[in-house]
């Protein structure tokens, strides 16, 4: 049930059905930055540009961009739909093709064999790098070719695209493609590279959130294709722009896939794998709202194969992540997060989420990602013989 307070700031939304361009205030957050020509100068943003919003329960409505971020203060999830509102009318084309997954596991011995190739010191030094840049796209563009070059025999790097799916606010989202050996579909591994500070103008280093997703599936996708990695269906690592803006990168995405009718077999969104709250049990949290309950399940069988640590069932809410926008598109979706939603990362979306804030913030933890999502693209996608 709804507080009472996210009621009333939802009301509030609802009720600013744009009469005006001037921002307005959501439950007395204050405007002190809004009405500061140059701080919105510095994150090339208008305040006053009008986009329309999702948020769960209501019909959509057009709000600011200010507006936006005021509800991302209050933790109020949306999806932001201006240029997407079109995604899910071909539903119910695509949902029919939502595969029965495997009841067993059949690649035990191959996704061992990739998980020993798995290691923790290419991931802090990418993550250093990654947190450090303002906009890192560029450089994680770069870094995939690298790793692809650097690891991939060169019969593989044939097999092996990598490109920029462009969006119109200048930070594209990445898409790697394998191409598999008989494909009937394709197996998806998703996180965004994008990063926020709930005060736009301040440095947002989205070391957790989610420069470690990001981190965690290049990791995996570099250990496959050091083991000359060649899948039977096609596989694909995705790095989403702008999810903090309402999913406008893994929307239109999906919504590309969706219009041309792509068989997408399953998604899976890795946001948020680093932290390990003190006092607690070190674990996988396994989303179970907003996702497709089969792909969930068949999650969990994996984790009790090949982590070192168990799974703890957890809900994130509406529009909470990438998968939501795959899961609207009729597509099988799944999310795993670091651990139960309350135990997660507190200082994100400020500049306190860095990799040296806590001995909280786990390496080794997100290496246990890793494995998942090796696992669950060899035991999907196969490995040709």
């Amino acid at each position: 049930m709804k507080s009472l307070s996210l009621l009333l700031s939802l009301v509030a939304i609802a009720l600013a059905v744009p009469t005006s361009r001037k921002p307005f205030l959501l439950n007395g957050v204050t405007d002190g930055f809004m009405s500061d020509e140059a701080v919105w100068d510095t994150i090339n943003l208008d305040p006053a540009a009008l986009r329309l919003v999702q948020f769960e329960g209501w019909d959509p409505v057009w709000i600011t961009e200010a507006d936006k971020i005021h509800a991302k203060q209050q933790g109020i999830p949306f999806m932001d739909i201006t240029d997407t509102q079109d995604l899910g009318s071909f539903s119910t084309l695509t949902s029919h093709l939502k595969p029965a997954f495997p009841p067993t596991l059949n690649a035990t011995e191959q996704v061992k064999s990739v998980i020993k190739k798995l290691s923790t010191d290419g991931m802090k030094a990418n993550l250093q790098k990654f947190s450090s840049y303002r906009t890192s796209q560029q450089w994680l563009l770069s870094r995939i070719s690298e790793i692809t070059a650097d690891y991939a025999p060169m019969d593989l790097q044939d097999l092996i695209s990598v490109t920029e799916f462009t969006h119109s606010w200048g930070q594209n989202s990445i898409i790697v493609h394998i191409d598999g050996s008989a494909p009937t579909g394709t197996v998806i591994v998703g996180a965004h590279q994008d990063s926020t500070n709930l005060w736009p103008f301040l440095p947002a280093p989205g070391a957790d959130d989610d420069g470690s997703g990001s981190v965690t599936i290049l990791e995996a996708y570099r250990a496959l294709i050091a083991s000359d990695y060649r899948p039977v269906q096609d596989v694909e690592f995705h790095w989403y722009s702008a999810e903090e803006g309402g999913l406008l990168g893994s929307q239109a995405v999906a919504r590309d896939y969706e219009s041309r009718k792509v068989p997408v077999i399953a998604m899976s969104q890795f946001d948020m794998t680093a932290w390990v709250q003190s006092g607690t049990r070190e674990e996988v949290g396994i989303v179970t709202d907003f996702v497709d309950a089969g792909l969930t399940n068949f999650n969990k069988k994996l984790v009790d194969a090949y982590l070192s640590i168990p799974y703890v069932e957890t809900k994130c809410g509406y529009a909470c992540s990438d998968h939501a926008s795959w899961d609207k598109a009729g597509y099988a979706s799944s999310f795993t997060i670091e651990s139960k939603f309350e135990n997660s990362n507190k200082h994100i979306h400020s500049t306190q989420d860095r990799i040296d804030i806590s001995p909280e913030f786990s390496f080794e933890h997100m290496l246990e990602f890793s494995k998942l999502a090796s696992a669950y693209v060899i035991e999907l996608a196969g490995w040709k013989a």
